[in-house]
């Protein structure tokens, strides 16, 4: 096939109907047509002739140029597609390296094999420029929901045509039992969507808490203009869900607006997901309160709340116990979804009896520790003494309250504490110091005794021992371990050490060591506060 007058129009045709049937830029597909007829040449005048081809963008006429790059002498490899400066002088004026020399070559017959491979360069040009549009077009669409039609079922994933392209529902992305047919509509989120070397993957999921959160805005007016917000959403596929809501104007109640009138809008988002139940809870700041609402409907008691471990406690009554809990946790794992924190529910029963556990293990301790009679320990744990250093060192009318306390027995108390005090102090130094704990440690002056014989039994005997260690190996976490929270132990948690406690310690130590200068901390915090202001 030779580029003749006859048919150059209809490259432009061609490229035209082709741009228009995968919606690409026109101007791409010809400049395949340019680089594939190029290819075709240099199989006909050399492959390490450096060929190009122009396609008129008007008249369609193809122009193939043979160019030849000026290079130094020293650098000359390819006599095909570089020549020196002296052998530039035949066809330039005053040629310099870097220069180039253009001249126009006979048009090819192209034989059944160029024209193959021609059309196979087309082709691969125009699928890169259909991936590329693809990718733009839906790139800034991931979390957002599509409507589409299933095509086909493979291994369980679903293949969604979703117009300009298609888009894959893993197994694992669909609620419950769903199963499709071909031909089918179906909503999904657009959860992903990534480049990738057989193009753009777009990622469907239907089981997303973000899916129902976007059901929710198309149902509710006031959540899309912004009136109410989604804060949270937690969802058991296919069965129950828990969604928390804030209203911003006074006026509106923010459940009842997701609810609808008799419950209208909440049952097009429940249609949608197979019948899915769906708590709408009113969202609050106050952690407690918010976890109260979370649990609905069951009844809660009394809330603790750990916010450094991030968790909490949630005492029900007992007859409230499994509908606390849900069937096989489902409420309450749940409402740790929402909220964010780790909960433990006890009935009343229960905490009466840790209650009382912790009643007897402290008046044991002061039965033991300052030889009283139980009545008289029990007296001091009733007023909400805990520890000896309390005792030791409160105000001494906090112990005139008691019963039966005058001066003399207050004084007593007090001096009773602190010899016992003192004496476990020195004990666990001389424990520290058997186990190697060195004076660098020891005189680091910011532990008590009890803090260094924890850290030399857990090999920590040096200030460079201490200044290396991690806020959380002195102070306790908590790390995530495929999807579950656990516990990291601190060798100074039973001290009540917080963590940014431990993060002063240890500065402090490096500091002292000279490991860190102060100025330069000064002025990294005061970079970060600057960085906050903005």
């Amino acid at each position: 096939m030779a580029i003749t007058s006859a048919n150059q129009l209809e490259l432009l045709q061609t490229a035209e109907a082709v741009a228009r049937e995968k919606m690409i830029d026109p101007v791409l597909v010809i400049e395949a047509m340019e680089e594939s007829l190029a290819r075709a040449a240099k199989s006909r005048y050399g492959a390490e002739m450096d060929i190009r081809v122009a396609i008129d963008r008007k008249t369609g006429k193809a122009t193939f140029t043979r160019v030849r790059t000026v290079v130094d002498e020293a650098e000359l490899e390819n006599y095909q597609a570089e020549m020196t400066v002296e052998q530039a002088k035949l066809y330039l004026d005053d040629p310099k390296v870097g220069d180039t020399f253009v001249e126009e070559v006979p048009p090819v017959e192209m034989g059944r094999i160029a024209a193959q491979s021609a059309k196979q360069v087309i082709l691969q040009k125009v699928r890169e420029a259909e991936r590329d549009r693809q990718f733009e077009q839906f790139k800034d669409r991931a979390g957002t929901i599509i409507n589409g039609v299933v095509k086909r079922e493979e291994y369980g994933n679903v293949i969604v045509d979703v117009g300009s392209g298609e888009a894959i529902l893993r197994r694992n992305e669909k609620i419950g039992r769903e199963s499709y047919r071909p031909n089918d509509r179906i909503r999904c989120f657009i959860k992903d969507v990534r480049r990738e070397a057989r193009g753009p993957q777009i990622f469907l999921s239907r089981t997303a808490p973000e899916f129902m959160a976007e059901l929710f805005k198309m149902e509710v007016p006031e959540i899309y203009e912004g009136i109410i917000e989604i804060k949270a959403v937690a969802r058991d596929p296919g069965s129950r869900a828990k969604i928390a809501v804030i209203s911003y104007d006074n006026s509106i109640d923010p459940v009842g607006a997701c609810v609808g009138m008799r419950g209208s809008r909440v049952q097009a988002v429940v249609n949608e997901l197979q019948g899915e139940k769906i708590d709408i809870i009113p969202w609050n700041e106050d952690v407690p309160t918010f976890l109260v609402n979370a649990l609905q409907p069951a009844e809660v008691s009394k809330v603790v709340l750990d916010e450094e471990a991030e968790r909490i406690e949630v005492v029900v009554p007992d007859e409230q116990l499994s509908l606390a809990i849900g069937r096989r946790g489902q409420n309450v794992r749940l409402a740790s979804q929402l909220t964010g924190l780790e909960i433990e529910i006890m009935t009343e029963a229960d905490e009466s009896e840790r209650r009382q556990r912790e009643f007897e293990l402290r008046t044991k301790l002061f039965m033991d520790k300052l030889d009283l009679d139980e009545f008289f320990a029990q007296l001091l744990v009733s007023e909400g003494f805990t520890t000896l250093e309390e005792v030791a060192y409160v105000e001494v009318d906090e112990l005139l309250v008691i019963e039966g306390v005058d001066d003399d027995t207050a004084n007593e108390l007090q001096a009773r504490a602190r010899d016992i005090l003192e004496a476990d102090a020195k004990a666990a130094m001389e424990n520290a110091r058997s186990l190697g704990l060195e004076d660098s440690l020891a005189e680091f002056g910011e532990m008590s005794p009890q803090m260094l014989e924890a850290l030399a039994k857990d090999d920590v005997k040096t200030l460079e021992d201490f200044a290396t260690c991690a806020d959380w190996e002195l102070a306790g976490g908590w790390t995530s371990v495929e999807g579950e929270r656990v516990k990291d132990d601190g060798i100074l948690e039973p001290f009540g050490i917080t963590l940014e406690e431990a993060q002063d310690l240890v500065m402090s130590a490096r500091i002292q060591l000279g490991w860190i200068d102060p100025a330069e901390l000064e002025t990294a915090d005061h970079d970060v506060e600057e960085e906050d202001a903005e």
